[in-house]
């Protein structure tokens, strides 16, 4: 009787000790690969926005007597702010404008997106499963773009996904755009998150830039707004549709924390 109760007793400090422990220390390890924050930017990233702002382009040309742009050659023109999307479209018809000009229309231009701001525009396919599967592996996310603030938020407030986001910032939150690399590192101070332990996820070359300046890894989208191949200006990871996202963002993490 005594050798089973010894037995016995070795069984339950073997259940009840030893694996616990091992648990413990899986989930803290678990936990530590997923405490990055994810700085998304918008137009062309998160959110295909394309058709609202060439409609919003082609009305101030319109207004000015230029024909409309196609959205098939314009898409490249979006990503470094209304007032930029606006030069691009003058310069297709050579078209010289003063700053009182340009001032104007963008005035115009903003108007006019404010009032149209999700009437075509979505997210990208497979992109909130992505943001569930982030979120539910500890992830914290936050948005860095080139758009204002408050039409940033319009927009994602729009597609019902602002919630998901810790901090929204745009080219007038801190008085600086991408790639500068203040903005990106306030944009994850106001999420509470650290560089160190923070990825970017962009479509060109001012996200890649900001996160290089910022000493930040990026991942790239190939679906997005760039005028140069994106794959030429040498992202971390690139991905093709959001549905791989998770995995990339694992593996910069997992290179973070062995760094």
């Amino acid at each position: 009787m005594q050798s089973k109760s010894h037995t016995w007793h070795d069984f339950l400090a073997r259940f009840r000790v030893q694996p616990l422990r091992d648990h413990v220390r899986t989930d803290s390890a678990v936990m530590m690969a997923a405490s990055s924050l994810i700085v998304f930017d918008l137009d062309g990233t998160l959110v295909d926005t394309a058709p609202d702002l060439i409609t919003a382009l082609n009305h101030v040309l319109a207004r000015e007597g230029l024909p409309a742009v196609p959205l098939a050659s314009a898409r490249n023109m979006i990503g470094a702010g209304a007032r930029k999307l606006i030069e691009r479209g003058l310069e297709v018809e050579g078209r010289p404008v003063t700053v009182d000009d340009l001032n104007r229309m963008t005035a115009d231009f903003i108007d006019f997106y404010a009032a149209h701001i999700a009437d075509a525009s979505q997210p990208f396919e497979g992109l909130e499963a992505a943001l569930d599967d982030l979120t539910c592996r500890g992830h914290r996310l936050a948005v860095c773009t080139n758009k204002l603030e408050w039409l940033s938020r319009r927009l994602l407030d729009a597609l019902g996904l602002s919630e998901r986001f810790a901090a929204i910032c745009g080219a007038d939150t801190f008085g600086v755009s991408k790639p500068d690399p203040a903005i990106l590192r306030q944009t994850v101070a106001k999420a509470g998150g650290a560089v160190t332990s923070s990825i970017m996820v962009g479509d060109s070359g001012n996200d890649i830039g900001v996160a290089r300046r910022a000493g930040m890894p990026v991942i790239a989208v190939s679906f997005g707004y760039t005028d140069v191949p994106i794959a030429e200006l040498k992202p971390d990871r690139l991905i093709h549709h959001m549905r791989d996202l998770v995995e990339a963002v694992g593996d910069l993490s997992a290179l973070q924390g062995s760094a």
